[in-house]
């Protein structure tokens, strides 16, 4: 087995967003979206692989006193650098390729002062390319790869408990056929249609408020986004309890995601006291599943978190998400007292599956003790990151995966023609007409569907012409 990239092409458009999307520090309307193809030789053989992904500032690196031009600048100069490392790379496996790769632009990153979760965006965006073009060149799926650890990975390289064992020994024997879609719900997004102002109503076939939004998709998981006091979070959550309890079916589940704005243990203490006592919250707080990242990174994991965990007055789950930045964070995560992390394939495929299968081990060692890998999103969309995305989770067994691209993206409108019939008739069980000329994701009873995305090589067939549609970031990187 031997993976030699010949030529890696970097291209990027503007997506404009439906509607703003309040996360964190940030407010976005519109994002930078970045597509890669890589020309590799893969045993013996040619192949083209595809990733993309979206360049979110004020998640990979919150700092406040960066603009968000100064940001944008570096997200694209750390996929670049991560690129023009792999064109002068070869190794004997995917996971070797990523191990190589992630060596160079770690230690790139650490010269320059990046942190660590930004600088494993470009391993991840070459990571997700090199194993599209690895499924491509063996005609197989990532699933049934990933079952016969034709990857090459060693568990054992990630989390030592984890020597001697395969990806197999930890995860289920088929893809998920269909996901629970968890609905995010902004900090600015409006709750009812009766709010939202006359001159701030969109007319293209999406809802928009949270009340239509679940009667239109049947949705009944959600992610609450809360910042702020604690007292302004709880108002925020009485609103949203009111919503859900009126529209959303009695079964509904949550999860509350701190984008890190918690600046101490007293302020989550105070959140969850609100939720474990208020008349209003208390009924609400039992369909909650878990928080996500409260605290800061530079927080997360110190002994100070674990204690304000431990110190909740109900036993609700916590795990991480921007703190799970290196291989290491998640066993440090569980000493804490954490219940787990994410999985966004932003932060790494391999690590992913590692993470996956270590907490599978926890769980069969510990059955009682809460085990959370969670499905999350970054506004992931068509035509390679959402599908891509989604054949991941649906392979590591994630039946509950936020998803949010859909809401604020118009289908596949800020896309050429080409690419929304394309991505359309590859995938008629993910996507539903929206109009004459668009697409959407099909949404049913709060599910959409994984068959398409599983059933093809690394989530997608899709194979455009980038370079006819679109403007190239930097100059082609080839292997000297």
């Amino acid at each position: 087995m031997a993976i030699r990239p010949h030529r890696l092409d970097l291209f990027h458009t503007e997506l404009p967003a439906r509607m703003p999307f309040r996360y964190g520090m940030a407010s976005m309307s519109r994002l930078t979206h970045v597509l890669l193809k890589i020309t590799a030789e893969i045993d013996g053989e040619t192949s083209t692989g595809f990733a993309a992904e979206n360049l979110c500032p004020k998640w990979f690196k919150k700092d406040p006193a960066q603009s968000l031009e100064e940001e944008s600048a570096e997200l694209k100069e750390v996929v670049g650098q991560a690129a023009r490392f792999a064109a002068g790379l070869d190794a004997a496996s995917p996971f070797a390729f990523q191990r190589k790769l992630a060596a160079r632009q770690s230690q790139w990153g650490n010269e320059s002062g990046l942190p660590p979760l930004l600088t494993g965006l470009g391993t991840s965006l070459v990571e997700r390319a090199v194993i599209d073009a690895f499924c491509r060149r063996h005609r197989t799926t990532f699933a049934r790869a990933l079952r016969a650890n034709a990857f090459g990975i060693d568990l054992g390289a990630v989390h030592a408990s984890l020597g001697g064992t395969a990806p197999a020994d930890w995860l289920p024997a088929e893809p998920l056929a269909k996901v629970i879609l968890r609905h995010t719900v902004g900090l600015g997004d409006p709750l009812t249609a009766g709010e939202i102002p006359a001159g701030e109503r969109l007319d293209d076939g999406l809802p928009q408020a949270l009340d239509d939004i679940i009667v239109a998709g049947g949705i009944r998981h959600f992610k609450i986004k809360v910042a702020g006091s604690p007292a302004e979070a709880l108002d925020r959550l009485r609103a949203i309890a009111r919503v859900l309890q009126d529209h959303a079916p009695a079964e509904y589940a949550f999860t509350l995601d701190g984008n890190e704005s918690f600046a101490n243990g007293s302020d989550l203490a105070a959140l969850g006291e609100g939720l474990a006592t208020d008349p209003d919250l208390v009924s609400f707080a039992r369909h909650l599943l878990f928080i996500e990242q409260p605290f800061p990174r530079d927080l997360a994991l110190t002994e100070a978190a674990g204690e304000a965990i431990h110190g909740l007055p109900r036993p609700w789950p916590v795990i991480i998400d921007e703190s799970d930045a290196t291989p290491e964070s998640l066993p440090e995560a569980l000493r804490l007292g954490y219940a787990g992390t994410s999985h966004k394939n932003c932060k790494g495929v391999f690590k992913g599956i590692a993470n996956a299968c270590l907490l599978a081990q926890r769980r069969r060692q510990n059955p009682d003790a809460p085990t959370i890998l969670s499905g999350e999103d970054l506004t992931t969309v068509p035509p390679f990151a959402l599908q891509q995305d989604l054949a991941v989770q649906a392979a590591l067994g994630n039946a509950s995966l936020e998803r949010n691209g859909h809401h604020y993206f118009a289908g596949l409108a800020g896309w050429p023609a080409e690419i929304r019939r394309e991505t359309a008739a590859a995938h008629p069980d993910l996507f539903r007409p929206l109009g004459t000329d668009n697409a959407t994701l099909a949404i049913a009873a709060g599910e959409i569907a994984t068959g398409s995305c599983n059933a093809a090589p690394f989530g997608t067939v899709a194979a455009p012409d980038l370079a006819a549609l679109f403007p190239r970031l930097g100059p082609p990187m080839e292997a000297s």
